[in-house]
């Protein structure tokens, strides 16, 4: 039986809320490289395409799935990326069709964002359709630094699934592992069953969320208002420049913490533990705050959603439409600057 690890980086630097503790069926959010060489059973050989398919396969052991959760705003092909060059045996995740549900741009419904979340028995019959099955261990990655493929990992331990981001992506498997990637196509898998499972509303913030977050008369201390992050780029929060989405700034009393901020640059692994508590400290998170995570359209926010996650804090929601929804209706409000 492949077992889940214990966690590869140091324990919380101050006190927090706690999550429940890692097991069998919630592992550590974070993995590192050389759990995941050893857990494919490889650690001094050569790796195929065929180690991480067959990785505890008829056997009674849980399996491990590799999946490549690469996606560019500005367009640059995910899927021809993952064709130059994969992790072995990995498979591609589409965000725009599995984590996502079809994007609609008018109507009622254009407010839900570019990256709303598909039904569970969308998602199910994806995740299914990837050889994802009941209880098998996902790790995903990107060359983020976990921009991306945090989306996937938070949707699957929202739902109870054992999911794990491999910490530093892309680019820490080849400081492991120089040119052991594959290339071409997806092989051929094998559908598995992946049972559906509504999105528990506890993890999920509503848009009376946002809007209590905005409200910025008097103190906030002593209150029940969320902290709202907002994931994106400085220049994107500030409203300097706005590719994608109908309006320039930010929703009022967002906080800018960019997801960007919390992994080294050269490395794409997260910081220090005792690093990510300051710098959410400093952005207003303490051990009893309820925060609420937005970005462009709820996938990069997934990333605080990480690093909250890891250092132990449990009251992190995720604002799916995120600045997207937000600014597809006209009759809200938007900040711009660089304060909330």
């Amino acid at each position: 039986m492949v077992t889940p690890p214990a966690d590869h980086r140091a324990a919380p630097a101050a006190p927090s809320t706690s999550t429940a503790p890692a097991s069998a069926s919630s592992p550590p959010i974070l993995v590192g490289v050389d759990w995941l060489t050893g857990a494919i059973g490889e650690a001094d050989a050569d790796l195929d395409s065929a180690d991480l398919d067959d990785a505890g396969a008829g056997d009674g052991r849980r399996r491990v799935v590799v999946c490549d959760v690469r996606w560019y705003l500005d367009g640059r092909d995910a899927a021809a990326a993952y064709r130059d060059g994969h992790l072995p045996g990995a498979r591609f995740v589409d965000l725009d069709t599995v984590c996502s549900a079809p994007h609609t741009s008018g109507g009622e419904h254009r407010t839900g964002g570019r990256h709303p979340l598909p039904s569970p028995e969308r998602f199910a019959a994806s995740v299914g359709e990837l050889g994802i099955g009941d209880g098998d261990i996902v790790v995903a990655y990107d060359d983020s630094g976990g921009g991306t493929a945090g989306r996937l990992v938070w949707m699957l331990r929202a739902l109870g699934a054992p999911a794990m981001l491999l910490d530093g992506g892309l680019a820490a498997w080849l400081a492991a592992h120089p040119g052991r990637l594959d290339t071409g196509k997806a092989a051929p898998c094998q559908p598995a069953t992946f049972t559906a499972r509504p999105w528990p509303v506890d993890r999920l913030a509503g848009w009376d969320d946002a809007e209590r977050a905005g409200d910025t008369d008097g103190d906030r201390r002593g209150d029940d208002r969320p902290v709202l992050l907002d994931a994106r780029a400085p220049d994107r929060y500030r409203g300097d420049t706005e590719p994608v989405d109908p309006r320039a700034g930010h929703i009022p009393g967002a906080v800018n913490l960019p997801w960007a901020t919390l992994v080294d640059p050269d490395t794409r692994r997260f910081l220090p533990t005792a690093e990510l508590v300051r710098v959410l400290r400093v952005a207003g998170v303490t051990a009893d705050t309820d925060v609420v995570a937005s970005c462009g359209s709820g996938v990069s926010a997934c990333a605080l959603l990480v690093a909250l996650e890891h250092v132990g804090h449990a009251r992190a929601r995720l604002f799916v439409p995120s600045w997207s929804g937000w600014s597809s209706d006209p009759d809200r409000p938007a900040a711009i600057g660089a304060a909330p």
